[in-house]
């Protein structure tokens, strides 16, 4: 068979006749227990529990692993783990690395519930985590300990936007032994392929791109062969575990991934240079863009973008900010992204969520997530909402 393209890989992977028994869509099967008619029936489903044998509910159906198998073709890697949310995707692959006395090298512009749950659960455990700057390249050498077992990347970080040099950043992890994990959730498995950067987990909010409809929450871990075993097991031992509603849900999305992508992508570059030349605004924070920090590991890493990214303002208070986002017709408040509608949110500190690579930014930063509507209406939308800005501003 010749080889794939991303697109027909997006409409095709997961369809093996064995999962879909010959429809197009695999079935929803619901389970918890397996049932066998013999002895040896059930001691030749234990024995093949890791690998796609129906064994019990929690180690999934084949709604379970067709979607499992959807992830590996598209991300890469041997396996794929799947988890009731991103967070529980993130804390299980971290878990299942660590043990008392280690130390774990964490990105400081990591999603906040991640440093929540280093600096609440990990540090009662006995790890110790280390906040490095994203930019830190090649001196990351210099943070790495004779315990550190864990590498964890998130690129493009968390609200500020930082692209990461993941190959330089990965290749030092393992001239260490360390194991490198990565938060790929902006980039999806559309527009970053981790394995081919060196990272051995890669880890989605599948709640976002994936699902693409904000009414899902799920997450998954993509090993590589190194980590795929231990992964799976301990994930397995954790508990975790997922409704097949939901990964129906998820499949079905998938399916729609690449073309809802480059719409999010088409209209968020028209919606970040329109705000880019707005005297409001300081900077975009927008991976395309070069006032983005590691803009130029965007160009060499990245096969497009999304409809997330942020701008620093060149002023602003909470009563501006508070019109501002009061009056938005077509932006919604919310703390998720990546469904079909546009979202906005406003920091007016982000030092608060930073240890190592704080920001002096002229003023506060507004968060935006440009969806499928009209890019006309979302400008014009943000253009009122300016304009109540400077009402408050220049009273």
């Amino acid at each position: 068979m010749g080889k794939k393209s991303l697109e027909t890989k997006i409409v095709t992977a997961g369809r093996s006749a064995k999962w879909t028994q010959s429809l197009v869509n695999p079935p929803v099967s619901r389970a918890s227990t397996i049932v066998f008619e013999s002895v040896k029936e059930m001691k030749q489903a234990t024995a093949n529990r890791k690998n796609k044998a129906l064994f019990y509910g929690r180690r999934g159906t084949n709604t379970h692993f067709a979607f499992q198998d959807a992830m590996v073709e598209l991300e890469g890697g041997v396996g794929c783990a799947v988890y009731p949310c991103g967070t529980a995707a993130i804390t299980s692959a971290i878990l299942s690395f660590v043990k008392a006395g280690d130390h774990i090298l964490m990105v400081d512009g990591v999603y906040e519930p991640t440093r929540d749950f280093c600096d609440k659960i990990l540090d009662k455990m006995g790890v110790e985590t280390t906040y490095y700057d994203p930019m830190i390249g090649e001196g990351i050498r210099d943070l790495i300990k004779p315990n550190t077992t864990v590498l964890f990347l998130e690129s493009p970080c968390s609200i500020t936007m930082e692209v990461q040099d993941v190959p330089t950043l990965s290749r030092i992890a393992h001239e260490h032994d360390l194991v490198v994990m990565l938060d790929n959730t902006w980039a999806s498995p559309i527009n970053f392929q981790p394995f081919e950067h060196g990272v051995d987990i890669s880890i989605q909010a599948a709640t976002k791109y994936i699902v693409g409809h904000s009414d899902v929450m799920l997450g998954t871990a993509v090993a590589n062969e190194r980590c795929w075993e231990q992964l799976q097991e301990n994930s397995y031992l954790l508990g975790q575990c997922t409704s097949a509603d939901d990964i129906y849900l998820a499949m079905r999305g998938l399916r729609t991934l690449g073309v809802r992508l480059k719409q999010h992508e088409q209209n968020s570059l028209k919606v970040a240079q329109w705000l880019a030349e707005r005297e409001e605004v300081d900077h975009v924070r927008h991976p395309a863009f070069e006032s983005c920090e590691g803009h130029e590991f965007y160009k060499r890493d990245f096969k497009g973008c999304n409809g997330l990214f942020s701008v620093v303002l060149n002023r602003g208070n909470t009563e501006a900010l508070t019109a501002l986002l009061d009056g938005m017709e077509h932006f919604s408040m919310g703390y998720s992204w990546g469904g079909f509608e546009s979202l906005i949110l406003a920091n007016e500190n982000i030092n608060s969520l930073r240890t190592v690579a704080k920001k002096d930014f002229a003023g506060p930063l507004l968060r935006l997530h440009i969806g499928l509507e009209s890019a006309d209406d979302l400008i014009a939308d943000l253009e009122r909402g300016f304009e109540r800005l400077n009402a408050v501003l220049n009273k």
